[in-house]
């Protein structure tokens, strides 16, 4: 399989490149150049299909020309020792719930398998991977657990100091061993053009092996794929397929839904929902794209401005707005609304969501106010309420139940790096530590 830059169509790797190089040389993103049509894979999964096996098969079909059934189900095996679960909450919305792997939080699917992916392939490598991630909540955590001791593998993780929950920043700040975090003064926005600024920095590239653990990176973005393949092929007895909710921010998530459909994965489309950092929505009703500074909200980990998986949806789309519009919906949801939301799900449906969560909740709850006529949606849910204390608290009145993941950290020490927000600093900080 074959993937190209967003900005230049003659820029190819395959997948073994493209995971390691993270970024393309000349700053786009790297996605695939044709979609395999796997619809024959993909209509043999069912309810009883497991997780696990619709991850194996779907390397198997992606990635034949470049790994042995054996790799992809040792790379599959390694990763994914936990699955999603899917709760009915009411009789059109039922909720995916994808926080049940090591960070509590929908990265994991993603940072496990990548992991999992790099260390298999440097196997065959003298060299040592530096994975450089910016972060806006989860994906510091998830990249953190999955990447821990791993061999050959540093991490440097980059977040906006002041703007992730006190969770979150203990997750990533307390590992230490080949975990590094900076933390940044200033926005996710800033970490985010920061790395990808490392990305295309002559100097750097010649002197170390620089990659990306964000959904920038092919290895990270694909594997989301497969829980939505997974929600689909459960019983649906007497429903339509469904549609899918997707709380977004950076829009790797949604990416990853988008290209299932186009491997073969049948549904309506996709509803795309934000907190006030609304330029995707935007531009789905206005054609007009037109990226800004993230505002602070609630819903952190979807604080983004300038979406980096936007390009991609651009290139999956060829540019067409009314194709893309036919695909994805759109709402926005503002913080008010998110902690009544939060609270009126707890008591209407005994059912206690995160901030995000509840974000493509009413968003869905909205889109079938206006579409009488869909069956079901899927809203996914990103975090598990745990990592979120106090906005839950402020929502409901009351602290969430911590899972064990979240209970072990609570009590560890911070150890991070202030960091100014300009890509000199980061460049200082990678050639006096690794060159």
């Amino acid at each position: 399989m074959q993937f190209a830059s967003t900005r230049n169509p003659d820029i190819k790797v395959d997948f073994r490149e493209g995971v390691f190089q993270g970024l393309a040389p000349d700053g786009g993103l790297y996605h695939p150049v044709t979609m395999p049509d796997l619809t024959e894979v993909i209509s043999k999964f069912g309810p009883g299909t497991t997780f696990l096996e619709i991850a194996t098969e779907m390397t198997k079909g992606l990635f034949g020309d470049e790994l042995t059934d054996e790799q992809a189900e040792r790379i599959c095996t390694k990763a994914f020792t936990f699955s999603p679960a899917l709760v009915k909450v009411t009789d059109k919305i039922s909720i995916l719930e994808l926080y049940h792997g090591p960070s509590c939080a929908f990265k994991d699917f993603g940072a496990s398998y990548l992991a999992a992916c790099m260390e298999e392939f440097l196997k065959s490598r003298s060299s040592k991977a530096i994975i450089l991630t910016a972060t806006s909540g989860d994906t510091g955590s998830a990249v953190a657990r999955a990447f821990h001791k791993r061999e050959n593998i540093e991490v440097i993780i980059l977040y906006p100091s002041g703007r992730v929950s006190p969770l979150q920043e203990k997750q990533l700040t307390t590992l230490g061993e080949n975990i590094t975090a900076l933390e940044v003064k200033g926005s996710f926005d800033d970490c985010q053009r920061m790395v990808k600024s490392a990305f295309v920095d002559p100097e750097l590239i010649g002197k170390m092996t620089l990659s990306s653990a964000n959904s920038i990176n092919l290895g990270r973005l694909i594997p989301q794929s497969f829980y939505y393949l997974w929600a689909n092929s459960r019983d649906q007895a007497g429903k339509t397929k469904p549609y899918f909710a997707v709380p977004s921010g950076n829009f790797g998530n949604l990416t990853a839904g988008v290209m299932a459909s186009k491997w073969g994965m049948k549904t309506p489309g996709f509803l795309a929902v934000t907190n006030r950092n609304d330029v995707v929505p935007e531009y789905l009703k206005t054609g007009d794209y037109n990226p800004r500074p993230s505002e602070q909200t609630l819903s952190n980990a979807m604080d983004v401005g300038a979406p980096s998986n936007f390009d991609r949806l651009l290139a999956i789309f060829k540019g067409d707005w009314d194709k893309m519009k036919e695909t994805i919906g759109e709402e926005v949801v503002t913080d008010k609304e998110t902690l009544e939301t939060i609270k009126r799900i707890q008591e209407d449906y005994n059912y206690l969501a995160d901030p995000h969560t509840a974000v493509g909740f009413l968003g869905a709850e909205r889109y079938l106010e206006k579409n009488a006529d869909i069956e079901n949606i899927i809203c996914l849910s990103t975090a598990h309420p745990g990592k979120f204390l106090e906005v839950v608290q402020e929502a409901t009145g009351s602290f969430p139940e911590l899972p064990e993941q979240l209970k072990a950290i609570q009590d560890l020490e911070k150890v991070s790096i202030i960091t100014e927000n300009t890509d000199q600093a980061l460049k200082d900080f990678l050639l006096a530590r690794f060159a």
